[in-house]
Order: C-alpha cells, then structure tokens, then sequence
C-alpha cells in the first residue's frame, strides 16, 4: 500500500513545523509566560515551576508522538505500515498519550480538591473527556492495525 506522495509531503511539513513550534513551546514560551505570571502575581509565584514542569512534560509527549507519527508515515510512504515491526511504534504513541492522561487527571483531581470557581475545573474536566476520548479512539486503532497485520500476514503466507 504506497500513500499519495502529496499527503505524506505535505503531512511531513506539517510535523517539522509542528516539532519546531513544540520545541519553542517548551524552552522559550512556556517558562517564560509562567516567570513571568509569578513575577506579576504572587499568588501565582509557587506554581511556577510546577506549572512549568507540567506543561514542559505534556510538550514533550506531544514530541514522542510526533516522531512517532513521522516514523510511521516513513512505513507508509514504502507500504510497510502492515507489518509487526510497526506496532511499537503505535504502542510509544499510545504510551505518551497514556503519561499525559495521567498527569491531566492528577492535575484535575488537585484542581477540583480546591476549587471555589467552576471555570477551571470544567475547563480541566472537558480537557480529560476530550483526551479520554482520543486515547480510546487509538486503542480503537491499534486493535484494527494488530487485526490488519494480522491478516497481511496471512496473505503473505498464502501468498
């Protein structure tokens, strides 16, 4: 299976922007918008670095995803995404996915322990359905990709 050379130039421009634009994210942007939230407020100043550290984490599994990503665009492109070697692969994204989930509900059970104003908590609980969603949809997806290399297998065989 070769995949329209066009989607996979145009996906792979896509993902080095967005690879550079996280790595700015996340050691320029982010530490300095929350210095300079603590610097601005104090009730803000103990935060800083857990806010920074959480944030820098979840920018950092949004990167294993994205190579992850390019990594199984490359098994595409040669029409080798069928095959068991690909699965690890799937298995890192679903792993990164998995660590910022679970951060995101820790961070939304805290905020909910404390919380006098709804404005957060909804906000952090919509995230949670949101990302609980998405990470089902890629169970959803390895489960068809393990049936598919299941079957290509077979055909290789029969083959």
């Amino acid at each position: 299976m070769i995949a329209d050379w066009r989607i996979v130039a145009a996906l792979r421009v896509f993902l080095v922007l967005l690879l550079g634009l996280l790595v700015m994210l996340q050691t320029v942007s982010l530490p300095g918008q929350f210095a300079h939230m603590a610097a601005e407020s104090a009730d803000f100043a103990p935060y800083r670095w857990p806010a920074t550290l959480i944030a820098g984490f979840w920018v950092l599994c949004a990167e294993v995803i994205v190579v992850c990503t390019w990594r199984l665009l490359t098994r595409v492109a040669r029409g080798r995404i069928f095959r068991t070697d690909s699965l690890p692969w799937v298995d890192a994204i679903l792993g990164a996915a998995g660590a910022a989930w679970a951060v995101l509900i820790g961070l939304t059970g805290w905020v909910l322990a404390g919380a006098d104003d709804p404005g957060m908590p909804l906000l952090l609980i919509s995230t949670s359905v949101a990302v609980t969603t998405l990470g089902l949809v890629l169970l959803v997806m390895r489960t068809l990709l393990r049936q598919a290399t299941t079957l290509h297998d077979e055909m290789e065989g029969v083959i």
